[in-house]
């Protein structure tokens, strides 16, 4: 499914710097009496999330707003999802592939921004006395992985690319933890994970990889809100935003420093972290009809293989777009 020509980029950033825009023509005062909390969902995983959870400095970011902030943790993204769609949070950051999951499932959500392509810090990997020494040679073997997440698209884009079809393997749907056990004690033959949690496996168990992402995939991650409170609070996604930035920066110029404070916050050794940090881009963004573009190549390769019950529109999830 392709993006209609009209989707210009122009047309996007006028729809995508709306919410933004629009906060100038709203007090601050309606916005606290409106709901004076800003739920954000996180990975453990997600360390720049785990860095202003620490730090406090969404929540003074927000103070003159009057709107306080509330974290809600979550194993990975497709269950970060679950709680958006039952409303549980208002904000949450994700990979590829968890938004087209809860699109299909009914989600009312809107992209808010993106980090840039991280292919590296996702990749497929085998305990490292394994004999497999390349993802042609997965054909019959268990491979895990957390069902709906970015690696999901991982994995079916580097068997295709090997000669592989996503039937041709037997796939353990894990999170995580679980998948980290698995893997250690030999219950599967492969494991599809990011970081930091692929560093800490390669650091700490000496995990091999077959491959990462690079030349098969960008891994985006993704910035969401759900629709209704980011049209009505268009003040408090701007504050995130700026933080974002702000935080970004940060830890782009003090890579080890930002490892030391969030290592102890995840329960990890420093250069686990610093080698995740690495890996990731940090750098929040609007989106582009480009990135959308992308998005709809995702979707489109999972309904193919029936892992989604509908075709979706990318474009019914972006600001702007009309819905019921």
């Amino acid at each position: 499914m392709k993006l209609p020509p009209s989707f210009t980029r122009r047309r996007w950033l006028g729809r995508s710097g709306a919410l933004l825009a629009a906060a100038a023509a709203h007090p601050l005062a309606a916005v606290a009496q409106a709901r004076p909390e800003l739920r954000v969902g996180f990975q453990k995983s997600a360390s720049l999330f785990v860095l202003q959870k620490s730090a406090g400095s969404l929540e003074k970011r927000l103070a003159p707003l009057g709107v306080a902030v509330k974290w809600v943790e979550f194993p990975a993204g497709p269950q970060l999802l679950e709680g958006l769609n039952v409303g549980a949070i208002d904000v949450g950051y994700v990979g590829e592939a968890p938004p087209i999951f809860a699109q299909a499932a009914g989600a009312q959500f809107v992209y808010i921004g993106y980090d840039p392509a991280a292919p590296q810090a996702e990749a497929l990997v085998v305990p490292k006395d394994s004999p497999l020494r390349s993802v042609a040679e997965l054909k019959g073997r268990k491979v895990a992985l957390n069902k709906g997440s970015n690696v999901h698209y991982l994995l079916v884009r580097l068997l295709q690319k090997h000669g592989l079809s996503y039937a041709d393997i037997q796939p353990v749907f894990l999170p995580p933890a679980d998948a980290r056990a698995a893997f250690e004690r030999g219950a599967i033959d492969a494991w599809a994970i990011w970081d930091p949690f692929l560093a800490a496996v390669e650091k700490q168990a000496g995990a091999r990889q077959l491959a990462d992402g690079r030349g098969v995939v960008n891994n985006y991650l993704f910035y969401l809100a759900e629709r209704g409170y980011a049209q009505r609070h268009p003040q408090v996604i701007q504050a995130l935003f700026e933080d974002l930035g702000e935080q970004g920066r940060w830890v782009r110029a003090n890579l080890r420093q930002a490892a030391e404070r969030i290592a102890p916050l995840q329960g990890l050794d420093v250069e686990v972290v610093e080698l995740s940090l690495r890996r990731y881009p940090l750098g929040v963004q609007p989106l582009t009809p480009a990135i959308a573009a992308e998005q709809q190549k995702i979707a489109d390769t999972f309904f193919e293989l029936k892992l989604l019950p509908r075709p979706l529109r990318i474009l019914d999830a972006l600001p702007g777009a009309a819905t019921g």
